[in-house]
């Protein structure tokens, strides 16, 4: 979310402020504790780690039992140290001995299987997740930020994954241990095991009513640390223009409204926290106190034995802990169940594009584009497109002129089959995009975004990413053609050069050219430009000219012109406007017609440049 300047004379950001951290965050929004539907197909991604799972379980209920026995054993001790019974005492520290090694061994199992249980979750979900992100349709990405994807893959994941091998186990732990320590007392002595388990019920409306008021305030404190991480971004992002504007004072005083905002909301949960240790702690030290006092007397009349009563307060000592994060968990099974409800709501999403089941590969095509009334539009009701129709012939060069939001890029975007036709076809060498394999069209197809986008890596990985099994001759060769083999001979490295996150430490015509050279080594029937030139300088823009006069010799070509220079020479020129073709012909044939292109024309000629 985005905090927007101060207005008036209030605090900086104050209402915006106020409107971002009460908007919130569907990512903090609680699920259902038990929901059998998204339990099950929770359990669907068990199936490779039953057997960890099955080990790290066994490893928990051998820890909890050695555990629970532990003071039961030092009760012994005590008793037979009182009697003076060296052999009862030796055999007595014996098994205690033994049941630490037992409970390590019981502790190591569950941690190393319950880890590997919870990285196999981790890494099929994953997997799963980013396999079906590759299948849907741009639709999807222009409804969603990425931030709220990588939300997804990451942490509701990892919350998920938590559920499953953490907070499920613990679940059945803190139980069987408070069954186990309240049946052990009741069993050494009824009476002080009422007085000691008096304070259960006590604690628990404590931690009940402590939980209303942490819930709220802990999500509070994710809300305005997510305001700040969000403005620190943008923040960072925009110094450049922060800078150029002078605007620091504005970002700091904005800044400080929304840390001091996250201060507040901390020191709240701070306190919350810190109130409930010493109100459990009281009621624990209570019942401490209540057995120690009745326990004594008991000790002191003959009727109980004074190892079991170190066994009681050993068990009050222990009572406690399992309460609490029973508490602590009842939150963090509803966000954890959450998690999963987002995540399957992702896998469930149906990819807009996908290969009817008639579909069928399409054929080496010559290259022609046929579209016959296309109509289409991002969002229902508001057409892009209006029934737009023509024809490039096999090897043409068709240039797309228009204003800003004629339409151009979504004509690109529909031959590549990106997007789906309200109405009319969109045709290639005869056949139907939609009659066609996706796979088998956009491997005929060279596409150059206006953003130019290279991946992690290497120029020569970028450029190989073409086509994969190319060599470093041919990777070359569409680097000379795509006029990129000048600027990399010059580096350092060469085409082994890194090229930094999404290319940043080239320049945009470097990146560019490299997308092109991508393109080139693909060798595709039909090459897409899509404002290629938008963001480069005049000699880039000029070397791309010379790159295309080449590229196009054999292949149809289509170029959304951003400058009109660079498309003087096109076989035809679609002229948009509002989303309908206006005019059609050559660069000379529309100059002579003085209509829209040559008002545009003759408006960036004289733009200064």
């Amino acid at each position: 979310m985005s905090i927007g300047a101060p207005t008036g004379g209030g605090p900086p950001g104050g209402q915006l402020l106020r409107s971002a951290i009460d908007a919130g965050d569907n990512d903090e929004i609680l699920g259902k504790v038990y929901d059998s539907r998204l339990l099950g197909r929770i359990f669907e991604y068990l199936g490779r780690v039953r057997k960890y799972l099955a080990f790290g379980a066994a490893g928990v209920v051998v820890r909890t039992a050695a555990n629970l026995i532990t003071p039961l054993l030092v009760a012994l001790a005590i008793n037979h140290i009182v009697a003076r019974n060296v052999d009862g005492l030796t055999i007595a520290i014996l098994l205690y001995l033994g049941v630490l090694i037992i409970m390590w061994v019981a502790q190591y199992t569950e941690t190393l299987y319950l880890s590997y249980a919870g990285q196999g979750i981790l890494f099929r979900m994953r997997t799963r997740m980013f396999n079906h992100l590759h299948d849907l349709s741009m639709g999807f990405f222009d409804r969603n930020k990425v931030g709220k994807i990588m939300s997804r893959v990451q942490n509701d994941v990892d919350q998920l994954q938590t559920l499953v091998t953490t907070d499920f186990i613990n679940i059945a732990v803190n139980t069987i241990t408070l069954i186990g320590i309240a049946v052990i007392m009741i069993t050494i002595e009824w009476r002080l095991a009422l007085l000691a388990l008096s304070m259960i019920p006590v604690l628990i409306g404590v931690m009940i009513i402590w939980q209303t008021y942490a819930r709220r305030a802990f999500v509070q404190a994710r809300k305005t640390i997510a305001v700040v991480n969000d403005n620190l971004q943008e923040s960072i992002s925009g110094v450049r223009v922060t800078q150029s504007l002078s605007r620091e004072a504005v970002n700091i005083k904005k800044f400080d409204a929304i840390n001091k905002a996250n201060l507040d909301a901390n020191k709240k949960a701070a306190m919350l926290q810190g109130a409930v240790m010493p109100v459990t702690q009281m009621l624990t030290d209570s019942a401490y106190v209540l057995v120690l006092i009745f326990g004594g007397f008991q000790v002191l009349d003959g009727k109980l034995e004074v190892g079991f009563l170190l066994a009681f307060l050993l068990y009050i000592q222990r009572l406690s802990a399992p309460i609490q994060q029973l508490a602590t968990m009842y939150t963090e099974i509803q966000r954890a169940m959450a998690s999963g409800g987002r995540i399957f709501e992702l896998i469930d999403v149906e990819p807009e594009i996908k290969d009817s089941p008639q579909a069928v590969e399409l054929p080496a095509v010559k290259g022609e584009i046929k579209f016959q009334k296309v109509s289409f539009g991002y969002e229902p009701g508001m057409e892009v497109l209006h029934e737009v129709d023509f024809t490039v012939k096999p090897g043409e060069t068709m240039a797309i002129a228009g204003r800003t939001g004629a339409g151009k890029s979504s004509i690109a975007s529909l031959i590549a089959r990106f997007y789906e036709t309200r109405k009319g076809e969109v045709l290639i060498d005869g056949h139907n995009v939609v009659s066609v394999t996706e796979q088998s069209l956009r491997r005929q197809i060279g596409f150059v975004p206006q953003d130019p986008f290279l991946f992690s890596g290497s120029i020569e990985d970028n450029i190989r990413d073409g086509r994969l099994e190319a060599s470093h001759e041919e990777i070359v060769a569409a680097a000379k053609t795509a006029g990129v083999h000048d600027f990399v001979s010059r580096m350092e490295k060469g085409y082994a050069t890194a090229v930094g996150e999404r290319g940043g430490n080239l320049s945009a015509g470097q990146r560019q050219l490299v997308c092109l050279a991508r393109a080139i080594l693909a060798n595709p029937a039909i090459l897409i430009l899509d404002e290629a030139t938008s963001s480069v300088d005049t000699n880039t823009e000029h070397i791309i000219q010379e790159s295309l006069r080449r590229i196009a010799k054999g292949r149809t070509c289509v170029i959304v012109a951003h400058r009109l220079s660079t498309v003087t020479n096109a076989d035809c020129i679609t002229v948009l406007d509002h989303g309908r073709i206006t005019e059609q012909g050559t660069h000379k044939e529309l100059m002579a017609r003085q209509g829209l292109y040559y008002q545009m024309y003759e408006t960036l000629s004289n733009a200064p440049d």
